[in-house]
């Protein structure tokens, strides 16, 4: 169950061409901001890209292009001159540094989250996710994407050992139940879309009263 999780080459060649959605940027940027030798590789992309450009034909750009680039620039996990944090979690990646956070909220015994303001596309918003040692989420697929980075402590799923700096990518085909397998409790950033949908009789019971 041990290894390196790392997001799939084509989300990361998307990140680095600005395609992502904003919130699935942010969980990228985070991971980028732990794992600097993908960092490196990432700004590798952009440069190839950015000789590949200046080769190309001048083309009309879409109307929202303003806005992706902005939402890029605010979720890019380079180098920026220091700016005075804007949330009270001094042990997050400095990309999360740069977003309010609303207040915690209780979703079960040992289970809280709260939301980060960054940038959403839609129903797809990011939020920080906290789940108590040996503790675990109901088991449950997905509306949308979910994309998880963790920032401190582990957990495991049937086939997979997730640690800090590790990324997670599911939709609506897994299945499954993390449970946290550190000591300390588990903070994971979080780009979800939709909410989650239990599994099983008792999860359909649950579902009404387990919003992310």
């Amino acid at each position: 169950m041990t290894g390196v999780h790392n997001p799939s080459e084509e989300r990361l060649l998307a990140y680095a061409a600005g395609t992502l959605s904003p919130p699935e940027a942010v969980v990228v940027a985070a991971h980028l901001a732990m794992r600097p030798q993908n960092d490196a590789w990432v700004r590798t992309l952009q440069a190839v890209g950015g000789r590949l450009l200046d080769e190309l034909e001048p083309q009309a750009l879409a109307e929202d292009a303003l806005a992706r680039v902005m939402a890029r620039a605010e979720t890019d996990a380079g180098e920026v001159l220091a700016s005075t944090p804007l949330n009270d979690m001094a042990g997050l990646p400095e990309p999360l540094r740069r977003y309010a956070l609303g207040p915690w909220r209780w979703l079960g015994p040992g289970m809280r989250a709260r939301d980060v303001h960054a940038p959403r596309d839609g129903d797809c918003r990011v939020i920080l996710l906290e789940i108590g040692p040996g503790r675990e989420t109901p088991k449950h697929t997905h509306g949308g994407i979910e994309l998880t980075c963790v920032i401190h402590g582990a957990y495991a799923t049937e086939t997979a050992l997730f640690e800090p700096g590790d990324f997670e990518e599911a939709d609506g085909e897994v299945l499954h139940q993390p449970r946290v397998v550190s000591p300390d409790p588990c903070l994971c950033v979080v780009a979800l879309d939709g909410q989650i949908q239990l599994d099983g009789w008792l999860g359909k019971l649950m579902q009404p009263f387990i919003k992310l």
